[in-house]
């Protein structure tokens, strides 16, 4: 396992194991990028009282989200005004996301609500990590890495 102080380090496409669910109750970030293959990405994510990850659409990327603790609301539909999927997740709970469908889990309890995703294929620089979600917004050098394996794809798409 490689990590830096408690923090797991992105090792690119390397075979690679780590305890997720440690790793992902004690991430204070809103996005770390925790492993990078040629084909999908590893991201832990925690989500403040009250914050949400920020409803987007990917065209061209799957996406799989597992709460390890807190409660959620998802969104989810074909169209950023036409959000016609919505439930509540609490901690075990996955989220499965279809490429190019709108998509946000807001954070409705009362404590940070952590969460690790997989994207296919990779989303993220590898090893990225952003603090907050406004740093991640602003943030306009997060990109895969040049040997992640990418379709054609359209840029991703913010509400």
């Amino acid at each position: 396992m490689a990590t830096t102080d408690a923090r797991i380090t992105d090792i690119g496409p390397k075979p690679q194991s780590f305890d997720v669910e440690r790793a992902t109750n004690q991430n204070p970030d809103y996005r770390v990028v925790a492993w990078s293959g040629r084909y999908l990405q590893l991201t832990l994510m925690s989500i403040p009282v009250g914050g949400d990850i920020g409803l987007e659409a990917h065209p061209e990327t799957d996406q799989f989200l597992r709460l390890e603790t807190g409660n959620g609301r998802v969104q989810m539909g074909a169209a950023k005004d036409q959000l016609t999927f919505d439930e509540k997740v609490s901690d075990g709970w996955c989220v499965l996301v279809p490429a190019g469908t709108w998509h946000n889990i807001t954070n409705i309890g009362a404590t940070p609500m952590q969460l690790y995703t997989i994207y296919a294929p990779a989303h993220h620089t590898p090893g990225k990590v952003q603090p907050t979600a406004a740093i991640a917004r602003a943030d306009k050098e997060d990109a895969p890495a040049d040997w992640s394996v990418q379709v054609d794809q359209a840029s991703d798409k913010h509400g």
